[in-house]
């Protein structure tokens, strides 16, 4: 039988595209990848798009644990402030406040309808129902006007109802609870866009609020852009952990590796 001698050239190309292939190619897709991380990072967005795209993906943990570093203040609001199905958002805020009382007014709550018709695209609507843990402060025709004028969502210091419709039109909204009342003849309108507390933490109109399935936090627009640079560089260490965690089998190895937690 006669024997196939391959030539050394091609020995020598295949040599060259397996180097290639298995070690300089994810190499360098590494190296473009930190670097693309290191120039997302490197300068904080100041553009409310730039801002809002920024917030929408980075997650909420790190947006609280880079609000604590950066302004040493808590910003993120209590275990009982819920989503009525999963959901994350960032947006502006748009805020509102309910004060307590009996009426038979029938423009008690009108101002709480103007601003959601006030309200523009990347609105969130935070109220603040004073001792309404058991009110419902919205409901469905509410979520149908802010979703109709694109707000981002909704979250109310308060209870929701009309969860089946909201979860429908696909709105998110954060309560305190699912509850079928009303506050009407309950309620007069307080105010909007003004200070409110909403679950224990102060926010103000135009302040950029983040909710996911971990919770909500409010951004004073001020440290809006030095929270998403340290947010951003906090996400970036804690989803490269994962990968070192397994490999290693060791969470305290990691921890010194990357000095995140």
């Amino acid at each position: 039988m006669k024997s196939t001698r391959i030539p050394r050239y091609a020995i020598s190309t295949g040599v060259g595209v397996a180097l290639l292939t298995f070690v300089l190619l994810p190499a360098l897709t590494s190296a473009r990848r930190n670097a693309a991380f290191a120039a997302q990072t490197s300068a904080a967005p100041t553009d409310d798009a730039a801002l809002l795209d920024g917030y929408r993906h980075v997650e909420v943990a790190s947006v609280s644990d880079a609000m604590e570093k950066v302004t040493g203040k808590r910003a993120y609001m209590t275990h009982h402030m819920r989503p009525i199905f999963p959901a994350k958002f960032a947006g502006f805020a748009t805020t509102v406040l309910l004060k307590k009382e009996e009426n038979t007014d029938p423009n008690a709550l009108s101002g709480m309808l103007a601003a959601i018709d006030a309200g523009t695209t990347n609105s969130v609507y935070v109220m603040k129902v004073e001792d309404g843990a058991d009110i419902a402060g919205m409901g469905g025709l509410m979520g149908t006007a802010m979703a109709a004028r694109n707000f981002s969502g909704a979250v109310i210091d308060g209870g929701v109802r009309d969860v089946t419709y909201l979860q429908k039109i696909g709105f998110p909204v954060f309560g305190l609870g699912i509850v079928p009342s009303t506050s009407v003849g309950h309620y007069r309108f307080a105010g909007s866009n003004i200070p409110v507390i909403c679950d224990g933490v102060p926010v103000n109109a135009g302040d950029i609020i983040a909710a996911d399935n971990d919770g909500v936090v409010a951004i004073p627009r001020a440290s809006a852009a030095e929270v998403l640079k340290v947010a951003r560089e906090m996400d970036f260490k804690e989803h490269s952990m994962y990968a070192t965690i397994e490999k290693l089998k060791s969470i305290v190895e990691a921890v010194k590796q990357f000095g995140r937690i």
